[in-house]
């Protein structure tokens, strides 16, 4: 209805100004199957959930489409959205002078009570400047006032927060479900025990808010205060300062204020079932990355390869049940038109009585007409069977990731696969009618040889001849090349990141070892994953970094189409920082790491003992 609107002339504009002159107007304009508009009016709270990227990225997050639902079950507060815009849209908004918005109401994002980031990709920082800039909120927390949005910030890359801790207010670690909605909360009650005044119209995009308790910024602090005593699993950075050791890396942050926590321990969830995504979840009106259903059936995994962050920050391992399963995937599916669901966890065929979830799924909902996939196959012994279980009309491929070629370096990795699983299971697939091999590898592990390196091509060269022995024509084997970034949190994290020139003779030794055409090499730009290494390692001072490079015009940097090098080395050398000392310089095992501040649940003596166990030279290698 047309009263809900927060600026029905904003909406007005919009459609008449700037649809018409934009790539794909329908990621601008909601109205979604599944979207849930509210008077906002009537709302205690309003929560704009930012993806810092394109809307058909975003609308395929699982995160997102979660916690839209959970806050939106609250009846005294809305759940908005917003995305990044594509340039030729930002260009247009600044042009006119016109704020980012939700698409639900029309609101611009500085008329918020929380805005919340999910940080799931370090590439994706400046679209936060980017989105926070149109949505008329000073980049910076400290130039921020009381009546500014609370700036939250969550998701994997959140374990190193300092990067970005110049831009987010408070940072929500691990499990959101509960702490979320607690967070938004308790920051309104703060703001009406203040007698904080909202800003109930736009003008240009920006708040024009007179009272003296909202422009005061020394109340927010106090405000920022009371949060980060609060809640043990917030981080808040206002209060924890920085020093340097004598070789110029920072050390772990450390509380400036009595009561603000010394280590931040993440939230966990104990009970998946509790909060189930909703059975009618938003339907993307463009085409998106994922356009299925999507229901997460565990998390946390109970693998520990020691190159993967995902392992260690979303641990214990949880299971939903299998009854909710089957449920939210048929009602779902009835309710979207949706023909198509995915089973989504670290590791899918790791979940208890996988078969018998298969076999309900295949006698409840196939027979509608709906294809199920499974992402995260375990390549073990057991991958053969899932093949038969997996094979409809529809499924040609399947995904794998081995990561290394070569059983030794598996092992150094701690990635339980084998060659002989690995063609146990290949074979399965070509038997079962599946034609395309899809697979996952790195390369610049420690340790690393050029028979480590060739060894990939090679692999790909016997999945080839394995399949045309097995039905009669080659299969297409597509070998993902990724750069391996020492992620915080991992049992490697005190290693250093290969060098650009390493990685670029890798990348040629792959395409010259490269035999048959249908062996599809892709790899990772060498320029992106340096970033990447740059900024899920750094300290602090990398924030300055992220802003200059964003005011030189950095923008969609994980989008080869927009990613512009020049502005990030020009920001980098600018800044003074030794990039080389964060990025290609390896730690000691008793040396502070600019994330310390950020535990897990597992804790960092379970890294040490598996770093420890990762040095021991290959022909000791239990």
């Amino acid at each position: 209805m047309q009263e809900k609107y927060f600026d029905p002339e904003l909406r007005r504009s919009i459609e008449r100004t700037l649809l018409p002159d934009i790539q794909r107007p329908g990621q601008y304009i909601g109205g979604e199957s599944g979207q849930i508009r509210k008077d906002w009016r009537s709302m205690r709270g309003r929560f704009c959930f930012c993806f810092p990227d394109t809307y058909p990225i975003g609308m395929s997050n699982y995160t997102l489409q979660l916690l839209y639902s959970i806050i939106n079950r609250k009846n005294d507060w809305c759940c908005e959205r917003a995305f990044t815009p594509f340039p030729d849209m930002e260009a247009l908004l600044r042009e006119n002078r016109l704020p980012l918005y939700s698409l639900e109401t029309f609101t611009p994002l500085f008329a918020f009570d929380v805005v919340g980031f999910t940080l799931q990709y370090e590439l994706s920082y400046t679209n936060i400047l980017t989105m926070l800039d149109l949505g008329g909120i000073p980049r910076r927390r400290k130039d921020r006032s009381a009546s500014d949005p609370l700036i939250i910030a969550g998701g994997p890359a959140a374990f190193n927060p300092e990067p970005m801790s110049d831009f987010i207010d408070l940072y929500i670690l691990g499990d959101g479900e509960e702490s979320l909605p607690e967070t938004c909360a308790a920051w309104v009650e703060l703001k009406e025990k203040a007698g904080i005044r909202r800003p109930d119209s736009s003008v240009n995009g920006r708040n024009l808010s007179s009272d003296s308790a909202s422009n005061s910024g020394s109340l927010r602090r106090q405000m920022l205060l009371e949060m980060a005593r609060k809640f043990s699993w917030a981080y808040v950075p206002e209060f924890y300062s920085v020093d340097f050791d004598e070789s110029g890396r920072a050390r772990r942050p450390r509380p400036t204020e009595s009561g603000v926590p010394e280590f931040i321990k993440p939230a966990i969830l104990r009970d998946l079932d509790e909060y189930p995504p909703s059975d009618h979840p938003l339907v993307p009106l463009i085409e998106s990355v994922q356009d299925r259903i999507a229901v997460e059936i565990m998390r946390g995994c109970p693998q520990s390869c020691r190159f993967c962050q995902s392992s260690p920050i979303k641990r214990p391992l949880r299971v939903r049940s299998m009854d909710q399963i089957v449920d939210l995937i048929d009602r779902s599916t009835q309710n979207t038109g949706t023909d198509e669901a995915t089973l989504l966890s670290l590791s899918s065929s790791e979940f208890p009585h996988f078969e018998q979830l298969l076999d309900r799924l295949r006698e409840t909902v196939c027979p509608k007409g709906v294809s199920l996939s499974v992402p995260s196959l375990r390549v073990d012994h057991q991958l053969s069977d899932v093949m038969k279980n997996l094979t409809t009309e529809r499924l040609s491929s399947i995904t794998i990731a081995p990561e290394a070629a070569r059983d030794t370096m598996r092992k150094r990795i701690a990635k339980k696969v084998t060659d002989e699983d690995l063609m146990a299971g290949c074979k399965s697939a070509f038997e079962n009618g599946f034609n395309r091999i899809k697979m996952y590898f790195m390369c610049g592990f420690p340790y690393e040889t050029e028979e480590d390196i060739i060894g990939i091509i090679h692999l790909c060269d016997e999945i080839v001849r394995l399949g045309k022995a097995t039905t009669g024509r080659y299969p297409t084997v597509v070998a993902n090349v990724s750069n391996f970034v020492p992620k915080p949190h991992t049992p490697l994290q005190w290693d250093a990141m290969a060098t650009e020139d390493y990685l670029a003779k890798t990348h040629a030794l792959l395409r010259n070892t490269r035999r048959f055409k249908s062996v599809d090499l892709k790899y990772h730009g060498l320029h992106t994953s340096l970033l990447e290494g740059l900024m899920t390692r750094g300290d602090r001072r990398i924030g300055s970094i992220i802003e200059n490079a964003w005011i030189n015009g950095a923008r969609m940097d994980a989008w080869t189409d927009y990613f512009q090098y020049d502005c990030w080395k020009k920001a980098i050398q600018d800044s003074g920082i030794d990039a080389n000392l964060i990025v290609h310089t390896p730690y000691s095992i008793d040396a502070e790491l600019p994330w310390d501040h950020i535990t897990t649940f597992s804790g960092k003596d379970r890294l040490i003992r598996e770093y420890n166990d990762s040095r021991i030279l290959e022909d000791n290698i239990k």
